[in-house]
């Protein structure tokens, strides 16, 4: 097979894959890697290894930014404290812990060794979490803390990988170097991400293109990680810096067809590389057991429950006692940002490890001992915490009783949001109602926008919704006769297709924003 066939039966597995996991709500990466080691020995498979530097290049950069274009910057900042704590603090303990387990299983592992494949295996990677707290109401506060751990903890961890294989070679590092290293990878990722973000405000507005404008929006995730890398500081760090600060800008650099257009790419385009990523994972079992022969058995398989069990436990050490020993100072028991036990239970329990960490074991140095049998446990690691893990989140979640109801109908703060738009609107034709020009159009249409502002109004004060429901339903029933009819017209007397795919583009649309509101009633 070449390349792109292999491609394609890639990506035909995994859209199998995808329905399979959505028919048997099992977690969707767990179904990928374990759907992508099936693959591995089934006869004739092509050999597919997964180059360490193409990996973090290729996929790490795209999805990144999609996690930061998601991110609420606001919310991110408010919870800026316990995502630091989990992102930096949680990966340097988590490697801490694995680290010394792996010297004491493998003593003549060097201590820098020891600390790289802690680095290796210490950042989990929220994709897998993510498709199940999507299927869930959780409190908005853990899904914020998770995503952002996602975005900041793959840096961390990364910049401690360098710094150890640096030890390696050269026997010895300081602390005080280690830490001025680290603050200035950081720092360098940081500016680097600004400045992208900076050259990327200057220059979408001035395409006025929409493919060209969805064209730079990936452009500038690959340009942040290469030059960042480049200058030896942090791609990570830069691309999400990047990311949030275009994505909080999108609104005045984007036009609207092009930010509609860019969620639908984006969205295929995430999808795509999330799924390849994983089931790349599951193929490289073959070749990595193939290598491993000379390690005994027995060690392999005491290592690879150690590490795992290591990495569960070494995570819900470091939550837990930020949820409970704050409580036991009465300045601080009242606190309401202080997380919940049950809030961090959840998050300590979404330690699923991804693609990240196989990459990143495939990076360790030829000359490190037990190299093979670093990356099989990385693998084990990842396959473990998945299953075990990603299958019992959604289950724990749902015991602790953290879901929040589901809301119906619409709120009064969204009422208020929609209402202030109304009302904007309706200012705005009133004060042509004695334009000489617009006058006679503007007193025709200003009843529907007081009627909007009405409606809005009443259900902001916390009026009933169902005329507003049976607006909007009216309104679907209207726009659907009206495309149906625009159809049946194109079926006997053909419409210029230019004009026909603009028509029924608008008509859906609008179908999507009256079906999203009327789906919020309930």
């Amino acid at each position: 097979m070449n390349l792109l066939e292999v491609i394609l039966a890639l990506l035909a597995a995994c859209v199998a894959l995808a329905v399979l996991a959505r028919r048997t709500r099992l977690p969707y990466a767990v179904v990928l890697i374990i759907g992508g080691m099936a693959l591995a020995f089934i006869p004739g498979m092509p050999r597919v290894e997964l180059d360490p530097t193409l990996a973090l290049a290729a996929f790490l950069p795209p999805l990144l930014q999609a996690s930061a274009w998601r991110t609420d910057w606001e919310e991110f900042r408010a919870s800026i404290r316990p995502i630091l704590l989990l992102a930096v603090g949680a990966v340097l303990f988590t490697a801490a812990c694995v680290a010394l387990v792996a010297k004491l299983l493998l003593p003549d592992l060097p201590w820098a060794a020891a600390i790289a494949f802690g680095a290796v295996v210490a950042p989990p990677d929220a994709v897998a979490a993510a498709a199940i707290l999507k299927r869930l109401p959780l409190p908005r506060r853990i899904v914020t803390v998770l995503e952002g751990e996602s975005l900041v903890n793959d840096a961390s961890a990364l910049v401690l990988f360098r710094l150890a294989v640096g030890a390696l070679a050269t026997a010895s590092v300081s602390p005080a170097v280690a830490a001025l290293t680290f603050l200035g990878v950081a720092l360098g990722g940081l500016a680097v991400g600004w400045a992208v973000a900076w050259a990327a405000s200057r220059l979408l507005p001035l395409l006025e293109d929409t493919a060209l404008e969805v064209a730079v929006t990936f452009l500038i995730a690959y340009a942040a990680f290469l030059a960042a890398e480049a200058v030896h500081v942090s791609g990570v760090i830069a691309v999400v810096t990047t990311g949030i600060i275009v994505s909080g800008r999108q609104r005045a650099l984007l036009a609207p067809q092009t930010r509609v257009e860019a969620i639908a790419t984006w969205n295929f385009v995430e999808f795509t590389l999330t799924s390849l990523v994983f089931i790349l994972v599951g193929l490289q079992l073959n070749g990595i057991l193939e290598r491993l022969e000379k390690e005994p058995a027995g060690t392999v398989v005491l290592a690879a429950l150690a590490v795992s069990l290591t990495l569960v436990v070494s995570r819900l050490a470091w939550v837990m006692p930020f949820a409970y020993l704050p409580r036991l100072f009465p300045s601080l028991s009242h606190d309401h940002a202080l997380p919940r036990p049950r809030h961090a239970a959840i998050i300590g329990w979404a330690g699923m490890r991804g693609v990240v960490s196989l990459a990143t074991a495939l990076a360790l140095p030829l000359e490190v001992p037990h190299r093979d049998l670093l990356i099989f446990l990385a693998f084990i690691a990842i396959l473990v915490t998945l299953v075990v893990q990603g299958t019992t989140l959604e289950w724990l979640i749902l015991r602790l009783g953290v879901v929040e109801p589901r809301r119906n109908g619409m709120s009064a703060g969204e009422a208020a949001a929609r209402r202030l738009m109304a009302h904007a609107a309706l200012a705005e034709v009133q004060g042509r109602l004695d334009s000489p020009l617009d006058g006679a159009i503007a007193r025709d249409i200003v009843g529907e926008f007081r009627d909007l502002d009405r409606v809005f109004g009443g259900v902001a004060a916390g009026g009933p919704q169902a005329e507003l429901q049976a607006r909007l339903q009216i309104r679907l029933a209207a726009l659907r006769a009206g495309r149906q009819a625009l159809l049946d017209h194109h079926g006997t007397k053909p419409v210029p297709e230019e004009l026909l795919v603009g028509l029924v583009s608008e008509t859906d649309h609008e179908e999507l924003r009256l079906t999203q509101q009327l789906n919020q009633l309930g």
